[in-house]
C-alpha cells in the first residue's frame, strides 16, 4: 500500500477503529489516513488517539481519497452513497464492510466501473485477532483483492471467498464473537455456581477459551480429536460434553449462524 495515498473511512466506530490502529501499527503513515463522523465525541478520540486527519464531511472524504472505506450501518448506505456518488473516480477503490449490502447494489449508485471489495471483519480486530472474509465486486481487479488483503491482514487472519458466500461469513465470524462472549460468560457463571470467586471463575473460563482456540489453530487437529484426548473413559469432561450434547449446544450454535446469515439477507433486501 505504499503508493496509496489516502485512506479515507466514512464512519468512525470500532471497525474503523481497529483497522487504523492496525494500519498504524503496520507503520503506515497517520497522515495517510482520513475519516469523517459525525459524533464529536469519536472526532475527538480518533484525533487524540490516532492523529489521523479528519475531513468536514464525507464529500471532502471522497475527494482527497485513493481507498474509501464504507464503515457505516447498512440502514444508511443509501443516503451516504447518494451524497458522494459525484466525487468518485474510477481511480478509486470502494471497500465496504456493510453487513449484506452486495456489491452490485453500491456500484449502481457510481458512474463508469466502480471499483468494490467487500470485507467483512470481526471486533478482534482491535486487538489484531480479527478473522476477515474478503470478496471483490464486477470491476476490481486481482491487485485490487491484493491491497484489501493486505490492509485486513494488518489486524487479523483473512479468508478469500465468493461473494454469494459473504452472509454465511457475516453469520459465523462477522457475528461469532458475540457467541464466544455468551460462551465465556456462561462457564465463568458454572463456575461461580461450584463456588469459585467470580474474578477467578472468569479468568478460567477467558483462558480456556483462548487456549483452546490456540491448540486448534496451532495442532492443525480436527477439534473432534482435541476434544476426544480431553475426555477420559467415565471421565469429568465426557459427562460434561454430554450434557452439552443433551442440551442441544451443537445445534444452537449451528442455528444462530444461519438466523445470522439470514439477518444479513435481509438487510441487503432492505
Amino acid at each position: 500500500m505504499t503508493n496509496v495515498r489516502k485512506i479515507g473511512f466514512i464512519g468512525g466506530g470500532n471497525m474503523a477503529e481497529a483497522l487504523i490502529k492496525g494500519l498504524l501499527a503496520g507503520s503506515f503513515p497517520a497522515e495517510k489516513i482520513m475519516a469523517s463522523e459525525p459524533s464529536d465525541q469519536r472526532r475527538r478520540h480518533l484525533i487524540e488517539a490516532y492523529g489521523i486527519a479528519l475531513a468536514e464531511n464525507n464529500l471532502e472524504l471522497m475527494e482527497h481519497s485513493d481507498i474509501i472505506v464504507l464503515a457505516i450501518k447498512p440502514q444508511i448506505v443509501v443516503e451516504v452513497l447518494e451524497e458522494v456518488a459525484g466525487a468518485y473516480q474510477n481511480d478509486k477503490l470502494i471497500v465496504s464492510i456493510l453487513a449484506g449490502v452486495t456489491s452490485a447494489t453500491i456500484e449502481k449508485f457510481f458512474q463508469g466501473a466502480p471499483r468494490v471489495v467487500r470485507v467483512m471483519p470481526n471486533t478482534p480486530a482491535l486487538v489484531g485477532e480479527a478473522a476477515s472474509a474478503i470478496c471483490r465486486g464486477h470491476h476490481a481487479s486481482q491487485d485490487d483483492l491484493d491491497v484489501v488483503r493486505q490492509l485486513l491482514e494488518t489486524v487479523g487472519k483473512v479468508q478469500l471467498i465468493d461473494e454469494r458466500q459473504m452472509d454465511a461469513a457475516t453469520g459465523l465470524s462477522g457475528s461469532g464473537p458475540a457467541y464466544i462472549y455468551t460462551v465465556i460468560e456462561a462457564l465463568a457463571d458454572g463456575g461461580v455456581r461450584e463456588g469459585l470467586r467470580r474474578d477467578v471463575a472468569h479468568a478460567l473460563a477467558v483462558q480456556t477459551v483462548v487456549g483452546a482456540a490456540l491448540m486448534v489453530r496451532e495442532t492443525g487437529e480436527h477439534p473432534a480429536i482435541l476434544r476426544d484426548q480431553v475426555c477420559s473413559p467415565g471421565g469429568t469432561a465426557i459427562t460434561g460434553v454430554s450434557t452439552l450434547e443433551k442440551n442441544g449446544l451443537r445445534t444452537t450454535l449451528m442455528e444462530a449462524v444461519s438466523a445470522s446469515a439470514a439477518r444479513s439477507r435481509e438487510l441487503g433486501r432492505s
